[in-house]
């Protein structure tokens, strides 16, 4: 396995900018970026990002954006992002994406924190959320507006300012940027208190783009012009580094997909190569999936059937035990079964399918290898700009992979997992108190989480320090791990356990909304909509039926004892979850406080 001095010899002196000249060498005419505009599909090639990042540095260079800077950027996964995050880079600033759905109060935060001297937004709707706060940002000079409104307040600007100047030579530009400047900063999503900067040097992001090439065994070429759909937000490490730096640094080609509830209509067109989600994408794969096969419940069962002959079959080809009839059967299994599947998902050509940023249960990852998906569990975080343990091949489901190439990993004598290496990020912006509590005198990022290594190196999370429930018994217990056990239940969605300073553990579940309908209509309930379908009897007898099954593994103190059903789906970017579906737990006791109380009378 390549090693950490390995890397940190291949990677000296590079910067972000460096790798996208590298890249426009050996693929100036290839496709870069794709986009729907109507119902037509647009392109730019490398060579057009390149001449566009160029006529938006000098824009940003006659704004006074220069070395040091640093330029906020809110925007849906347009193509405009990627040739302005360059064109920053290009001028020795660095640019921060801000969550789209961050409300003035929030956008006032985090251009302050981060003394942002520019601002580019997409429309009049992202402006309105600068303009109330503008007084409160004596360092921000100017706002651009890439789609304005007919009239600009003053120091507020056109798009055209960005793409109408005079375009900067790139090869001399270059040399503006070091490999210790700030490449970026990431947010944390805030679930407690204010966000923190995550400071994301150039040399964090070559490093890690180095090392992820390993584990995923493919060359610099061999990953060129693979396609990527670019959906989630760019303000989280892992859309930055999937689709935007291996746009840059890799030679994808990028499809743009502005909204994340348009994901499934963009598979088909682009035939994915690689696809990352968080699980809550891949729950909703599942469960939409099954929703149409249990739609005919002779050909569900065969389904069923094929799937679970397949999972098993599939472990053995994995772990390389398989005997030639077993290998033949598999295929045959697939050919009957889950090709057709995969096609019309628009997932038939996945190489590498990835599901990381918060928990997933080990029977999807098992039930998506079985039906052919390659799916492989990251884990990692922003500080560690993004990947920590991945294993794309010999997967391992319940773990989250072995270390990436060139990682230390290492867990210390309190269960916490660490890591050290040359994605281990630079700090927190202003904020020396907090970098001295996740990052050590030796290097050593510690991580939050508590968990145990097998003997083959495999990674498994157990617990989060700082999400335990301890219950008035004193007992502590992992709500991750009983929240994925919830959730495969067949109709339940998304869960939340509860238990705190309570006497036994409970929990909320959300009705899935595409399966459960289903399953209600083929039992013959009526209902008028998922709400109402949440208080049937014949819905809570189902799910405690499944909470007797899924909590069989659980002892006593451990287990959920009570539900309550919730009939309404729990949206990203809400006060119940962050952006990338984490569960922020004070909103969602804030929400359903009622219910929860009546969980303990």
């Amino acid at each position: 396995m390549t090693t950490r001095e390995d890397i940190d010899a291949a990677t000296e002196g590079r910067t972000v900018a460096g790798e996208f000249l590298r890249t426009l060498d050996a693929r100036r005419d290839a496709p870069a970026l794709r986009w729907l505009e109507g119902e037509d599909w647009q392109s730019l090639t490398f060579g057009d990002v390149a001449d566009r990042a160029a006529t938006a540095a000098a824009g940003l260079a006659s704004l006074g954006v220069g070395k040091g800077d640093r330029v906020v950027l809110m925007m849906r996964n347009i193509p405009a992002f990627h040739w302005l995050d360059l064109a920053v880079l290009f001028l020795g600033a660095t640019p921060v994406s801000i969550y789209n759905s961050s409300a003035p109060d929030q956008v006032q935060y985090l251009v302050s924190h981060c003394s942002a001297k520019v601002a580019i937004v997409e429309n009049e709707g992202f402006l309105e959320k600068f303009l109330p706060v503008r007084d409160q940002l004596p360092a921000l000079e100017s706002i651009v507006v890439l789609d304005p409104p007919a009239e600009l307040p003053d120091g507020v600007f056109a798009g055209t300012v960005l793409s109408e100047a005079e375009p900067i030579d790139l090869a001399e530009a270059v040399s503006n940027g070091d490999p210790d400047d700030l490449a970026t900063v990431i947010y944390t999503s805030g679930t407690t208190g204010n966000p923190k900067g995550v400071m994301i040097s150039n040399r964090n992001v070559v490093w890690t783009f180095e090392s992820a090439l390993g584990s995923y065994g493919w060359t610099r070429d061999e990953m060129a012009g693979k396609r990527v759909v670019s959906y989630l937000p760019m303000a989280h490490i892992a859309e930055r580094m999937v689709s935007h730096y291996g746009l840059v640094g890799g030679g994808l080609e990028v499809a743009c997909c502005p909204d994340p509830s348009l994901l499934t209509t963009y598979l088909g067109p682009v035939k994915p190569n690689i696809v990352f989600g968080v699980p809550r994408v891949w729950e909703k794969v599942y469960a939409g999936l099954n929703a149409m096969i249990q739609g005919d419940p002779e050909n569900a069962k065969k389904f069923d059937a094929a799937v679970e002959e397949a999972a098993e079959l599939r472990e053995k080809v994995t772990w390389e035990t398989a005997t030639d009839e077993e290998a033949a059967r598999l295929e045959e299994l697939d050919a009957e079964h889950f090709a057709l599947v995969r096609s019309l998902l628009g997932l038939d050509e996945v190489e590498m399918a990835v599901t990381g940023a918060a928990p997933i249960p080990a029977q999807m990852i098992t039930w998506f290898r079985a039906i052919g998906l390659p799916l492989a569990e990251v884990y990692g975080m922003s500080e560690n700009t993004g990947p920590m343990t991945f294993e794309r091949f010999k997967v391992k489901p319940g773990t989250v992979g072995r270390k990436i190439p060139g990682t230390e990993l290492k867990i210390a004598e309190d269960g916490e997992v660490c890591c050290r290496g040359g994605h281990v990020f630079e700090g927190y912006l202003n904020d020396p108190e907090k970098t001295a509590e996740t990052l050590d005198e030796e290097g050593w990022l510690h991580s939050g989480d508590i968990g145990e290594l097998d003997e083959d190196g495999y990674l498994r999370i157990v617990d989060r320090k700082k999400e335990l429930i301890i219950t008035a018994g004193g007992k502590n217990i992992s709500p991750a791990n009983l929240e994925a056990k919830l959730k495969m239940i067949p109709i339940v969605g998304q869960a939340a356990a509860i238990g705190d300073g309570r006497p036994f553990v409970s929990a909320l579940v959300a009705l899935d909304p595409e399966v459960a309908p289903v399953w209600a209509t083929n039992q013959g309930i009526e209902f008028s909509d998922l709400e109402d379908l949440a208080t049937k009897q014949e819905v809570i007898d189902e799910i405690n039926s499944g909470l007797e099954e899924v909590m069989a593994e659980f002892n006593n103190a451990e287990r959920v004892k009570k539900v309550c059903i919730v009939g309404e789906e729990w949206l990203p970017d809400s006060d119940v979850l962050t952006p990338t579906s984490k569960l922020k737990r004070r909103g969602i006791t804030a929400r359903y406080q009622d219910q929860i109380e009546s969980l303990y009378t």
